[in-house]
């Protein structure tokens, strides 16, 4: 089997061309694979398939083997991969309401839709940054799904190991629970982050964040992605932060998140509605994983 390393700051995954090959048993697969120990080393595996109502189609499998709906940093690395290794041929120019065009774009199929993505290329023609719409936040509980009444959550309290947390809850495709505070260095996400994670009142388990707002237009984040533990970075996570920090009247709605392994920019965009995030996509190396 072929495989492709990429990773999108850091959060990085085993990509498989699905044109190409056939994977019977993707869950599985994405267990071995992710081993940093006796497999590749990866945070998931992400399929490229074709797709009967946009240009690719794309599947995320955490480390432990489940299905996620969407994946912010690896949309990005499926439309470079798409576009350089010539899968699909890309449609007109793209942007964000506000911000400059991007040259080209594609439309990928995942489990939150069909999203639009606007792609940055070099004077290579190699794709350096993506701009994906990444659409609506879901903010109803039912929706989230988070197992709380009202028409959002919005600085919940709860009590998680002994400490009690305000939490606000968006779904970006992927279900969020994102909480602030004053340092996020000094979290102790690798205790805190389970716990939430697996906490009864989300029945899809849920990505926990911590942030730490520096100033209306920049805040640090932290993550524990459902499915694979701490990250270097959350794509759809950065989103649900920038669109909880508007919610609780911390930032604007044109923001940069800091992440351990790098920068996104994002726009919650009053005209639409919808959340652009923009960030980097890189090939890593190519390699043959045996027939097991």
């Amino acid at each position: 089997m072929r495989f492709t390393k990429m990773h999108g700051l850091g959060n990085d995954y085993v990509y498989v061309n699905c044109f190409e090959e056939k994977i019977e048993d993707p869950a599985r697969l994405a267990q071995i694979v992710s081993d940093r120990h006796f497999g590749i080393g990866a945070d998931g595996l992400i399929l490229i398939c074709p797709s009967q109502t946009a240009d690719v189609r794309m599947r995320i499998f955490n480390a432990d083997g489940s299905e996620a709906e969407m994946c912010g940093n690896g949309i990005r690395c499926v439309a470079k991969y798409t576009y350089e290794h010539k899968l699909a041929e890309a449609s007109g120019s793209f942007s964000a309401p506000g911000q400059p065009p991007c040259p080209a774009s594609l439309n990928i199929e995942t489990g939150k839709g069909v999203l639009t993505v606007g792609l940055i290329t070099d004077s290579s023609d190699k794709v350096e940054k993506v701009c994906v719409n990444m659409g609506q936040p879901v903010l109803a509980p039912k929706d989230i799904p988070v197992k709380l009444s009202g028409e959002k959550v919005i600085e919940e309290p709860i009590e998680i190991l002994g400490q009690k947390l305000l939490m606000t809850c968006v779904s970006t495709g992927n279900p969020h629970a994102v909480f602030f505070c004053d340092d996020v260095g000094a979290t102790e996400l690798e205790k805190l982050g389970p716990a939430i994670e697996n906490h009864r009142l989300f029945p899809n388990r849920v990505n926990v964040h911590f942030v730490e707002v520096n100033k209306p237009t920049e805040f640090t984040m932290r993550t524990w992605e459902r499915g694979s533990d701490i990250t270097l970075a959350c794509g759809t996570g950065a989103c649900a932060c920038c669109v909880a920090a508007v919610l609780t009247g911390r930032c604007e709605r044109i923001c940069t998140a800091h992440l351990p392994g790098g920068d996104l920019d994002l726009n919650w965009c009053e005209e639409d509605n919808c959340v652009y995030m923009t960030g980097p996509a890189v090939e890593v190396f190519e390699g043959i994983w045996p027939e097991k």
